[in-house]
């Protein structure tokens, strides 16, 4: 009988672990990459020092640090307000046990973007896309119009048909679909940038110091497509070099050729 009652507690004990370290990992997935995880290594800083003026007899400081660390549930609350809220609607919007199922592949995702991209390059109209990865852009979208529809080449057309009133702005693709449109992104203000290169070129670059999103960018006036990614630019992709691109920097296969890595070769990186 007793055998039976610790089995019976191992179990829930270990699925107690198991619980909590999904939690974690959900929380650490969804601020890294943001100002959240800054501000948790700040608390982290302060935690250390608190502990070393405890050992180390620094009364003044450690008298300072007990009444700010007395009240840090809600210093906490007040410091990731927004990264709460974000992650609550994430986990109404996606549970975690639903969160494997995509409405259509990444794959093709990718291969709509790229098609919509080589489209407007044609026709040399300008466009702005920034692909969502590990952190959020809810921010932004917020600043634009909430779409929430399957990523698909004639819709990406028609947003940036220069007759559409949603064409100024980017769109902000994230989970296989378009979750905003006529968003606005910060302007990188680095002296050294090229001086050909325009608003929405500055736009990707200036999103992508802040966040590790991918930004697809074409150029209105002269129809190049350019990958953004990492606070860098690489200008000069076509429909294969770009898919190849998209596709190693969002962790999906594809099939590459030795064309598209010559092609790749001969991309030119500006920073």
């Amino acid at each position: 009988m007793l055998e039976s009652i610790v089995s019976y507690r191992y179990i829930w004990d270990t699925l107690d672990i198991v619980i909590v370290a999904l939690i974690i990992y959900y929380i650490l997935n969804i601020i890294e990459g943001t100002r959240a995880a800054q501000i948790l290594l700040g608390l982290t800083v302060v935690f250390i020092l608190y502990f070393l003026s405890q050992k180390g007899g620094l009364f003044t400081l450690n008298w300072i640090l007990d009444h700010f660390l007395s009240s840090i549930i809600l210093i906490a609350v007040i410091l990731f307000q927004n990264d709460i809220r974000k992650a609550l609607a994430s986990i109404g919007k996606r549970p975690v046990f639903l969160s494997l199922y995509r409405g259509i592949s990444e794959d093709k995702t990718i291969d709509e973007i790229v098609k919509a991209a080589t489209f407007l390059s044609s026709r040399q109209i300008g466009a702005l896309m920034a692909i969502e990865r590990r952190s959020s852009l809810e921010d932004f979208v917020e600043l634009g119009m909430r779409l929430d529809s399957y990523v698909s080449r004639e819709l990406i057309i028609s947003i940036f048909n220069p007759t559409s009133p949603l064409h100024d702005g980017g769109i902000i693709i994230g989970d296989n679909k378009i979750l905003s449109a006529g968003s606005f992104f910060p302007l990188d203000t680095d002296p050294d940038l090229e001086r050909d290169l325009g608003t929405r070129h500055r736009a990707a670059i200036g999103i992508t110091a802040e966040t590790d999103a991918v930004v697809v960018v074409v150029s209105e006036e002269t129809g190049i497509i350019s990958l953004a990614f990492e606070n860098e630019i690489k200008r000069g992709l076509d429909a294969t070099s770009l898919n190849n691109t998209l596709s190693d920097l969002l962790g999906v296969k594809s099939k590459k050729t030795d064309k598209s890595s010559f092609l790749y070769d001969k991309i030119n990186i500006i920073r």
